[in-house]
């Protein structure tokens, strides 16, 4: 069994950390390779207890955490109550694997002032590149994770990079990480490991396009101004009235921008757009404001989310991934769970039918992972980290 997931409903700390250890333990004994533990606010206040304990007891040769909204483990989530969530992985060759997974702590600063570029320190001597890929555990308040996508863009392109942001707090210094035994306040927290052991990564971003797909034929930045030739609004206003009643319904709700992510394609389905919310809109220019830039000539279809939709979204991708995985870490958005669909275990269940044995992961405040060769930061989307033996 290489890896193993535990959960604990206890409101003790000690002891909740003591029964989901106690779960590892017995399933794959100590020293895994890579440990990886969430917990809920109500934990926090014990978190350095926790941290040290799992270190001590378990030995694993690199382990992260963070503190989340709510957590997850096999079938089963817990939100706004107390839950910890373990997870541990074991591959072959473990001494040969151990020198290859790489902890990492990393910290965002400007030294030129508020304005300046973005420095990030703690990648020095990391191994990032080509046969490597990045879990990443970020605090929002402290690190900017877009920025740091697009660093590694230029410096380690190509490199998978799979994991969220932590949401047990919503202001500065109420977050906690963990890096080994450790616990820090701010920055990230990452484990590098050989590609070898990830197999792609699902993205479910949760969406189902509506009209046709156009072609931004003017535009600035993040704005729209004209489409296949059209003012960009008049072209969204027209694809709205047309709709069926139900999706028009929707598109009230919440108007949502596919991306195309590879031109090169013909037609497009699931996982080929990045996707972006529609953010405003301008009478005057015509123009339509999206989460995201769309350079001319970009290919876009506007979209639209529900329950119904990204539950289909996340099977259908799952059903797409490799066979005879052996464990997957999940990254989902504090607003699915319940709030979405009427139960905090939905995206727990769908994952652990098609992934049978260890499954864990956080409700997180953005989700990271790979659209396309893009690593991207998301919403709504449930980002998954897919593990071979």
């Amino acid at each position: 069994m290489p890896s193993v997931a535990a959960l604990s409903r206890h409101p003790d700390t000690a002891t909740a950390i003591g029964e989901v250890v106690g779960t590892v333990l017995e399933q794959i004994g100590n020293e895994p390779d890579l440990a990886v533990l969430f917990l809920t606010p109500s934990h926090l206040p014990a978190v350095e207890h926790a941290g040290a304990t799992v270190q001590t007891l378990l030995a694993p040769a690199a382990f992260i955490g963070a503190g989340a909204s709510g957590v997850l483990a096999a079938a089963e989530a817990v939100e706004s109550r107390p839950g910890v969530a373990l997870w541990a992985a074991r591959w072959p060759s473990r001494h040969e694997r151990a020198a290859e997974i790489h902890p990492l702590h990393l910290t965002a600063n400007r030294p030129t002032g508020k304005d300046g570029p973005w420095q990030f320190d703690g990648l020095e001597e990391a191994p990032i590149g080509a046969g490597r890929g990045l879990l990443l555990l970020t605090d929002p308040f402290t690190f900017p994770a877009d920025e740091f996508l697009e660093l590694l863009a230029t410096t380690a392109p190509g490199m998978p990079i799979v994991g969220g942001l932590a949401s047990a707090a919503h202001a500065p210094t109420g977050n906690r990480l963990v890096v080994g035994g450790r616990v820090v306040r701010n920055g990230a927290v990452g484990v590098i490991v050989p590609l070898d052991l990830l197999a792609p990564a699902v993205v479910s971003q949760g969406c189902r396009p509506i009209g046709k797909p156009m072609t931004v034929t003017k535009s600035i930045n993040n704005v729209l101004y004209e489409l296949a030739g059209r003012p960009a609004l008049d072209a969204v206003l027209d694809l709205v009235a047309g709709l069926e009643p139900t999706e028009r319904a929707l598109a009230d709700l919440g108007l949502h921008c596919g991306i195309v992510v590879d031109d090169s394609k013909l037609d497009f389905g699931r996982g080929d757009f990045l996707i972006r919310g529609v953010l405003g809109a301008s009478k005057e220019h015509r123009a339509v404001v999206i989460g995201d830039q769309a350079p001319i000539g970009t290919t876009v279809q506007f979209q639209v989310r529900d329950a119904a939709t990204a539950g289909e979204d996340l099977e259908e991708l799952l059903g797409q991934a490799e066979a005879n995985l052996n464990g997957a870490l999940v990254f989902t958005c504090n607003g699915r769970g319940a709030a979405m669909f009427g139960s905090a275990d939905h995206d727990a269940a769908i994952v652990s039918e098609a992934v049978p044995q260890g499954v864990a992961g956080m409700f997180c405040a953005g989700e990271i992972g790979p659209i396309g060769q893009r690593n991207a930061l998301h919403g709504f989307t449930a980002s998954l980290a897919l593990f071979r033996e």
